[in-house]
């Protein structure tokens, strides 16, 4: 292409037309043609909300980053690493955080607004992945503003990763609600695992599914910043809470009681016993609705 427009170049000098009033055109293929990196917030944000979420997806770059660094430079040698993989090939979580920051995101959006009505609805929901009404948007609730974290307080407020939500910081709750989006996740992410206690024996049990868990990939990215960034050498693991004997054992009398009780007041016991489950539910958990129709709580 050089040589021809050196050529045509050459001759229109020897002419004397000026090569200035010649205009060349060439269908050039771009390769990159339709590519978004960065995550696209809707109209519906306000200027507050904008700033806080710009910041806390910048910060989910900054985390998937480290934690995509920390298998690269230590494999599966890192006690970190084979807490929460196991010792097997790391290359497919690898992939899912550089997915995260790297993935082509045309058409992935936040929002504010409340399409669904869920934000209204449920007050415990920090936001949910609009599933089949939209399979590439996300809606952000006001509790997310309100409750979530910056990841520079990492290790701070008393934050554990073993006792504490996953969703803590805005950043690993929005690692969370990505891995959601078919263009993130490929619809092969999903949760083989609902807790801390879950995650871990699911790296003994079933690494290759620990590979694509959705809370695995939240927990390893949150203890890994922690050791290495936060707290260096020392992180902030904690220890998951534990049943006491006397909870134990109170619960396995108050089953014997309601074996004993009649039918009448067992359903009593039952209608008033979800009552109080519903409403502790609505003040402790962030719940979101999966493309299945399925409630997952947080």
């Amino acid at each position: 292409m050089l040589s021809n427009i050196f050529a045509i170049s050459a001759l229109l000098c020897s002419t004397g037309v000026e090569p200035s009033n010649i205009v060349i055109t060439s269908d050039t293929y771009d390769w990159a043609a339709g590519y978004v990196e960065g995550y696209t917030i809707h109209e519906s944000c306000n200027a507050t909300q904008t700033s806080m979420l710009s910041r806390a997806l910048g910060e989910l770059g900054v985390l998937a980053t480290h934690a995509k660094e920390h298998l690269l430079y230590h494999g599966n040698q890192s006690e970190i690493v084979l807490k929460y993989f196991g010792g097997g090939p790391t290359a497919e979580a690898v992939g899912w955080y550089e997915r995260i920051v790297r993935a082509n995101k045309s058409g992935v959006l936040f929002r504010c607004d409340d399409p669904d009505l869920n934000c209204e609805t449920q007050d415990s929901w920090g936001g949910h992945w609009r599933g089949e009404n939209a399979t590439l948007e996300t809606v952000i609730c006001d509790l997310s503003f309100i409750e979530r974290y910056p990841l520079e307080a990492m290790c701070g407020f008393g934050f554990t990763v073993a006792s504490s939500p996953s969703n803590f910081y805005f950043a690993s709750d929005l690692m969370h609600r990505v891995l959601h989006v078919p263009a993130i996740s490929q619809g092969v992410v999903e949760h083989f695992a609902e807790d801390y206690s879950e995650v871990l024996a699911l790296s003994d049990e079933s690494p290759e599914h620990a590979l694509r868990d959705s809370d695995t990939l939240q927990y390893f990215a949150l203890e890994a910043y922690a050791y290495d960034v936060a707290v260096p050498g020392e992180g902030c693991p904690g220890e998951p809470p534990v049943e006491t004997t006397s909870t134990v054992e109170a619960a396995s009398a108050a089953e014997t009681t309601s074996e004993a009780e009649t039918t009448s007041e067992a359903e009593t016991t039952s209608e008033a016993e979800t009552t109080s489950e519903a409403e502790t539910t609505s003040e402790a958990v962030s719940c979101h609705t999966h493309d299945d129709g399925e409630v997952h709580c947080v």
